[in-house]
């Protein structure tokens, strides 16, 4: 005999998963506002900005601040790379292992 589906404990576990996926979010986008610099404006200047790229409907801006997003991205994987291969270059010579925070970009 099967077993009944317990459809409460499942839309609990649904809407769980989905608060964390909505605070991740905002952590990230936190952690992308200070990546950038962009924590040292105003609270006014950074809403107005961010008002103004959703609004954008000139496609080759919008292109280009894709281009220079994904320009920093790389510069930033760069950067983190080249100090995790150098943390695993030292944890594989003392014998221990490398531990690394895992940055996840937003798209």
């Amino acid at each position: 005999m099967r077993k009944p589906r317990d459809f409460d404990s499942e839309l609990k576990a649904l809407d769980s998963k989905a608060r964390q996926l909505k605070q991740a979010k905002l952590q990230q986008l936190g952690e992308l506002v200070v990546a950038t610099g962009a924590d040292a404006l105003p609270v006014e200047q950074l809403a107005g900005a961010l008002l103004a790229a959703v609004s954008a409907s000139d496609m080759m801006v919008r292109e280009d601040w894709r281009q220079r997003g994904a320009a920093f991205f790389q510069r930033q994987g760069k950067a983190r790379g080249g100090a995790r291969s150098r943390a695993a270059s030292a944890a594989a010579a003392g014998g221990g292992t490398a531990s690394s925070g895992s940055p996840t970009s937003a798209e």
